[in-house]
């Protein structure tokens, strides 16, 4: 392949090859000042966009590369005709250029630049396009592999091999065939460009020839086929190879079947794809050719051991595994393979590795690897050494004759040759000829560089293991912890307050619809009940809550002094435990004071002197029943009380865990000291667990037994703000490890409390609330002993009534607080405070039709009356009055809702309805994403009920039907009884003994048989 100096001689296949070989040798010379490089890279993309001209190009190249004129006269290669860089011997730089008035050429000194005239060639006609277009290909390989430098250093040896072939048959003047055609290139390129059509089809630009080829065996394969059917099977052939979901040996199967009848089409595509039948073993090792039969076995019929384990069939051909001593043949398992014994009704779970896990997996993975490569270049200096001390032991003409097998001296043909070939790459074939052929010269050679490469890699360890030791104690404690993320993500919902009053909500329409399919009135008794175990965590959790109610400015003081009560008075009263102290009652009450004008004193922010006592009266009513066994408390709230109670059992809870937890780990810590001391006679440090010994995790400072306070001060420093929200999850993970995630949201629990505690105080509804229940406390309405709850039975009956009169407009619970044996166990009720007509519009519209009749016939008549004198009184009974007044307030509530509709459309929420839209173009309508209508026809539950049974038997006997018309036509009674046989275990050799039993079922009204097969446990 001539070329000319101007280059015009190129084609596109050594334009690539000019182009990376022009790259490696500026890369080479300036290996140490990758910036020249770079800069070079630069140049040519300026060029390439036209942002400077030739002369331009050619001066900045001179000015780069200056001292080094090999590159500078090498660049002539890619200029366009007419232009010429010549290097004089004092490094003056002249470049011949084209003139169009004549043929002479103008020279000029890149000192003085050439200017360019109205008479030069056009830029676009000056651009050397094959080699700029080639530097630009191999820069968009270069950057879309930048996360893999493999695949480009890859690319470039294929090329770098494709040039050496070429120049070597250009050398030898036709007298060497090349090992390594253009379709072979393309094909290796293909393999390692795998999914990238774009890259791929630029390549084949560079090589015309495999480009031809490949379209001319495109058509000889289709016109060969004819069946479009069997070219569509052949072209998936290759697709699934370029997914490398099948490799190149089972490619080669794949197609055999559709060019095995055209041998030169065959071999051509064997060819392609670099395909070599006697050599395909050799050069994969690592394939099985077992693999296939592998996975025909059928597992489940084979010897089992216990549930997980098979027996592989004695047919089975084991792999080649060499190296193998008595001793490993002795006690390696070769038989038995693990099998998933899992179904698909299993309600296992599998949870996915957390980050944190992640990082500890891939430090012990790239330490197992280290490991791996260490012991690896270890073994090959033993068996170098052993080697070489043979050698030493040998005259000279018995080392002249020594030669080494294809082991190296060792066990295994694979171990060594491995070693060998990480550190001398491509060179690795023929070092290892050298140390088969002449061991005598080459192990010493061999053995010092693997003793220095060993050198190496230990020092770069040490180095990776301090990296890891961080990495482990930075995540060890995360990666145990695989509920902590999980939970804080779904915690926050369990505190808001519509998913605890649609909770309760729930279970209460459930048991009504239950109760209406059953045509009976609804069952009543508690849907929630909830447990309090231990009194004393009461006082841990009132402090954390009073802790945090102190320093929120936006309580005001009397409201703070009522949460107070609340807390250390009204809920142990409830739960009939000890009061706690109001400690700093004087300094709520005695508030300082200003002169007014008048010379008097007034407290400051409020007008009573005093703040009140809210449960004072209760005190010793509560305090006798406390010490009862058999008592109870009853207590009707409204939302805000029963979200309040609801989140304060669940701090309770929680603190109680935390509790538990400690407590366990200091009879652990204890148990595990006192067997050391008794059975190894040793005393453990405080900070001499396993885990820290391996630098897992750093030493703590805080003892065991000091867990749970440290836990309480944590949790109010990270209320103040004191503490970080990791550090006090890190802190807590030391401390209580995997059963610390129950109290990462603790601050937000709360805070929660806190918010719902400020309403109760406030609002005027838990307001009348809580005065009601201390009204009814007076009449003994509240509770007392089981034992005389029948005496309260009508006192209780009135409470209930006025709590429900009272929240009308609102859910109304009924709490029953019970204590039994130590333990309080809370029972939440919601109660149907509606009337059985009072929601239907049609008997609203006549019960206020009928009211206002008689309201102007009882005006008249009252007229009529007057002279009487007598006392007016109530016209109506006060049932009646009340649920006309409820009819009149829900009718109001709904217009007020409407029109607050109205005003402002609803955004997405739950109760958003069905929008549609028209396309005024084509007048299709078009629903609206995330908006919806949900109708419910009440009765319709129950005729699916009542429809259940015969809708089931006539889909049953359609489908009987079919299948006893497919088995008459299709199966044989001999197949029939085969498969009677096969199912019931009968008559099957070779397969493990079991017995088979039938058990006849009702499902879905309709009789079924389920098969239960039992396996006998001898093998």
């Amino acid at each position: 392949m001539a070329q000319s100096s101007g280059g015009h001689g190129h084609t596109s296949s050594s334009a690539v090859e000019d182009a990376l070989s022009y790259l490696d040798q500026v890369k080479l010379q300036f290996g140490n000042q990758p910036q020249v490089y770079n800069d070079f890279l630069d140049i040519m993309k300026e060029f390439k966009s036209q942002s400077i001209d030739t002369p331009g190009v050619i001066s900045r190249v001179s000015q780069l590369f200056k001292g080094h004129p090999d590159l500078i006269m090498g660049f002539n290669t890619f200029l366009p005709p007419g232009y010429k860089i010549e290097v004089q011997t004092n490094d003056l730089v002249n470049v011949t250029t084209p003139d169009s008035n004549s043929s002479s050429h103008q020279h000029c000194s890149l000192g003085h630049p050439h200017s360019s005239t109205a008479g030069s060639t056009p830029l676009q006609n000056n651009q050397p396009v094959e080699f700029n277009h080639a530097i630009n290909y191999v820069n968009k390989i270069k950057n879309r592999f930048q996360g893999q430098p493999e695949v480009y250093k890859s690319f470039l040896e294929i090329l770098h091999t494709y040039q050496k072939e070429q120049r070597n048959a250009k050398e030898a003047g036709g007298n060497y065939t090349p090992t390594l055609t253009e379709q072979q290139v393309y094909a290796q390129v293909a393999q390692l460009f795998k999914n990238q059509e774009d890259l791929l089809s630029e390549f084949g630009q560079f090589l015309p020839d495999a480009n031809s080829s490949l379209v001319g065996f495109d058509q000889s394969v289709r016109k060969a086929l004819r069946s479009s059917e069997a070219y569509d099977n052949f072209l998936r052939c290759l697709v699934i190879f370029n997914q490398e979901v099948i490799s190149r040996a089972e490619l080669v199967q794949l197609v055999l079947p559709f060019l095995g009848k055209f041998p030169e089409l065959f071999t051509w595509f064997k060819n392609f794809l670099g395909y070599r039948e006697c050599a395909h073993i050799e050069s994969f090792p690592k394939e099985r050719a077992t693999e296939g039969i592998a996975m025909e076995i059928d597992y489940a019929s084979c010897k089992r051991l216990g549930s997980s384990y098979r027996a592989l069939p004695k047919s089975f051909q084991q792999p080649r595994c060499t190296g193998r001593t008595p001793l490993c043949k002795e006690v390696l398992n070769d038989t038995w393979v693990s099998f998933p014994s899992w179904s698909e009704d299993s309600t296992f779970v599998s949870s996915k590795k957390t980050q944190y896990e992640e990082h500890i997996y891939r430090c012990e993975d790239e330490r197992f690897e280290l490991d791996v490569v260490l012991e690896t270049n270890l073994a090959t200096i033993r068996v170098l050494e052993a080697v070489q001390k043979r050698i030493s032991r040998m005259s000279a003409e018995e080392q002249a004759k020594f030669r080494l097998d294809n082991t190296i001296g060792g066990s295994s043909e694979v171990i060594h040759r491995k070693a060998i070939q990480r550190i001398y790459g491509d060179k690795a074939p023929d070092i290892i000829d050298g140390l088969k052929t002449n061991p005598a010269v080459s192990v010493p050679i061999v053995l010092k560089r693997l003793k220095n490469k060993e050198e190496e890699w230990r020092e770069a360890q040490r180095g990776f293991n301090k990296i890891w030791r961080e990495q482990n104690e930075k995540y060890y404690l995360k990666s145990l912890d695989h509920q902590g993320i999980n939970f804080k993500q779904n915690d926050g919902k369990v505190f808001r307050s519509k998913m605890l009053l649609n909770e309760i909500e729930t279970l209460y329409d459930e048991r009504q619809e239950q109760a209406s399919e059953d045509n009976a009135a609804p069952p009543s008794g508690p849907h929630i009940t909830l447990m309090y175990e231990d009194s004393q965590i009461l006082e841990d959790a009132a402090a954390l809550i009073i802790h945090h109610v102190k320093r929120q400015s936006s309580i005001h003081k009397d409201d703070k002094y009522k949460i107070k009560q609340i807390i250390y008075h009204f809920i142990p009263d409830m739960l009939f435990a000890r009061r706690g102290e109001l400690s700093d009652v004087e300094e709520e009450e005695e508030e300082e004071t200003e002169p007014d004008e008048d010379g008097t004193k007034k407290h400051n922010g409020t007008t009573s002197t005093k703040s009140k006592l809210l449960f004072s009266h209760t005190a010793a009513t509560q305090q006798k029943l406390s010490n009862c066994d058999d008592a109870y408390n009853l207590f009707y709230v409204n939302n805000n009380w029963y979200i309040f109670l609801r989140l304060h059992q669940i701090l309770c809870s929680r603190l109680l865990r935390i509790y538990a937890q400690g407590e366990k780990q200091i009879e652990e810590d204890a148990r595990e000291r006192e067997w050391e001391k008794n059975v190894l006679g040793l005393k453990r440090e405080k900070n001499d667990s396993p885990a820290i010994q391996l630098r897992l995790k750093e030493p703590m400072d805080i003892d065991v037994e000091d867990y749970y306070s440290v836990f309480l001060e944590m949790v109010r420093n990270l209320l103040d703000g004191n503490m970080e929200t990791s550090q006090y999850e890190d802190q807590l993970r030391e401390m209580f490890t995997i059963h610390a995630y129950i109290a990462f949201t603790m601050d937000k629990l709360i805070q929660s409390i806190v918010r719902q505690l400020q309403h109760i105080v406030s609002d005027e509804i838990c307001v009348q609330v809580t005065d009601l229940y201390l009204s009814e406390y007076a009449n003994k309405a509240t509770g007392g002993s089981l034992s005389t709850q029948a005496s309260r039975g009508s006192a209780e009956s009135a409470y209930q009534r006025k709590a429900e009169q009272l929240m009308s407009d609102e859910n109304c619970f009924k709490l029953l607080f019970q204590k039994s044996k130590g333990t309080v166990q809370l029972a939440m009720e919601l109660l149907d405070t509606e009337e059985e007509n009072s929601d239907g519009p049609v008997d609203t519209e006549v019960d206020m039709l009928s009211l206002n009749m008689f309201d102007s016939i009882c005006t008249k008549f009252k007229k009529d009356l007057s002279f009487l004198k007598i006392k007016q009184c109530a016209i109506f009974f006060l049932r009646n009055l009340r649920r006309i007044r409820k009819c009149q307030r829900g009718q109001e509530m709904q217009m007020r809702e409407a029109k607050e509709t109205a005003k402002k459309p609803s955004e997405g929420g739950e109760d958003s309805k069905m929008e549609c839209m028209f396309k005024l173009n084509s007048y299709k309508m078009v629903y609206v994403f995330k908006s919806e209508d949900y109708m419910y026809r009440r009765t319709a539950q129950l005729r699916a009920h009542q429809s259940h049974q015969r809708v089931s038997t006539r889909l049953h006997q359609r489908f009987q039907a079919w299948l006893d018309r497919w088995r008459k036509e299709h199966v044989t009674s001999d197949m029939a009884a085969a498969t009677y046989k096969w199912l019931m275990g009968e008559g099957r050799e070779g397969l493990l003994p079991c017995r088979t039993v039938c058990e006849p079922k009702i499902l879905h009204f309709q009789n079924i048989n389920k098969y239960k097969v039992t396996y006998s446990t001898t093998l």
